[in-house]
Order: structure tokens, then sequence, then C-alpha cells
């Protein structure tokens, strides 16, 4: 069963009296360990995509599956539920909390969702993104890569179902792209999480397993990476 499946999407804002529309009859499924990437120009529909996927927005046709669940109808409980448990979230700007330390940052959804004895799993996920030794390192202290990594270390740290990075190396350096990139192909890999990434680079796409373009908030493309 796929883990996000997207069923003849359409979704429409209003602006200025008007309906714009931002995707376009959009049917796409991403399987459990899959990579998928998002390309195409700006506005052409990735990030609502993303948020679609998410629950954090819903279509104004069609349905959105989050692991065989339809978001729309859902009472704000059970979004929150969906968000919590099967699904993590990257951004391009890292969001850490400049008052908490890596270890700190990754434990706080654990905490919110009311796990007790947290720190060993903290531990455990940014040991996978090989950021241990950096546990006790506020964010300032971190380059942009390291913070990404805590970032991706915290996204991954209640094990969802399914991984959303909205452009994860839009504000690094090559080196530290290229890091992170290997990570993310090494988690859906290794961790069978399903992946969906937004992104402008045509090289962060390459190792993906799936590309889809997205045009005027219809797929364009969709082909298999070789």
């Amino acid at each position: 069963m796929p883990v996000v499946r997207f069923d003849s999407v359409v979704k429409e804002y209003s602006s200025q009296g008007a309906a714009v529309r931002a995707l376009d009859d959009v049917s796409l499924s991403v399987e459990p360990g899959e990579f998928v990437s998002l390309v195409g120009r700006s506005g052409c529909g990735k990030t609502t995509l993303l948020n679609l996927a998410g629950a954090m927005d819903f279509p104004t046709s069609g349905s959105v599956l989050v692991d065989g669940q339809s978001t729309t109808g859902l009472a704000d409980a059970q979004l929150t539920s969906i968000r919590r448990e099967k699904v993590g979230f990257v951004f391009q700007f890292f969001q850490l909390l400049p008052t908490l330390t890596a270890a700190e940052n990754v434990e706080l959804p654990l905490q919110l969702a009311g796990q007790a004895k947290v720190r060993q799993t903290a531990l455990e996920r940014l040991r996978l993104v090989e950021m241990e030794s950096f546990a006790g390192r506020y964010p300032h202290q971190l380059s942009g890569g390291q913070m990404q990594r805590v970032a991706i270390a915290r996204a991954i740290v209640h094990s969802p179902r399914i991984l959303l990075a909205d452009e994860p190396i839009g504000n690094l350096d090559s080196t530290s792209a290229e890091v992170v990139m290997t990570l993310l192909r090494r988690i859906a890999d290794e961790t069978q999480t399903a992946i969906l990434m937004a992104t402008h680079s045509l090289e962060a796409a390459a190792i993906t397993d799936t590309i889809v373009t997205l045009r005027d908030g219809r797929i364009a493309e969709r082909r298999a990476v070789a």
C-alpha cells in the first residue's frame, strides 16, 4: 500500500475574489522506501503538494490518503495524530530552537507526544545522521550542514512513514548538500521511510528513485531514475 496517494487532486486558492488553481488533477503515489523528487519552476505546485501530503492543507477536490487514511473530513485530533505519528518535516532553514541543544531539539517531538525517557532515542537518531558527538551543542555552534542533519534527526525521531523535505539543501554549500542528500538516500534505503522532496537541484533529484516534473500545477512527466 502506498504511504501517500493523491487521486485526481485539485487545489484552489482564492486571490482577490478569483480562484487560483495550484494543483490540477494530480494523481501520484509514493511507496515505502521510495525517494521521490518534485522539480519545476517556483509556483508550479511543489510546496502545495507537500502540504497536502503532510495533512497541513486539504484538496479542493479529489483525495489524499496518508498510510491508507483520507485526510479530508478528519477532526483536529485525528489530523494532529497523523502529523505527529506518520509524517516528518524537513525545511530549508532548519527551524531548530536556538535555546535547545541538538539532542534536546531531537527529543522535542517525543516530549510533545508525552513520551518519557526520550534521550536514548534522540541519541540513536543523531548517531544515524553522524551527529551524536555534537549532541550537547547549540544551533549557533553548528554549521549549516550540521544543523540540517540535526533537523533530519528530529524529523525521523518518531519513525514516520513519510519524510517531507522542502528544499532541504537550498541553504547549503555544495559539500554540505552532498552529505545531506547521501544521508536522505540512506534513510530511505535502510529504514524504508518514504521521502517526498521538493527541489530546484537536478543534481539532488538525480539520486532519488523517481523524478516528478510539475508544470502549472500538473504533472508534466514522471520518470524513474536510471
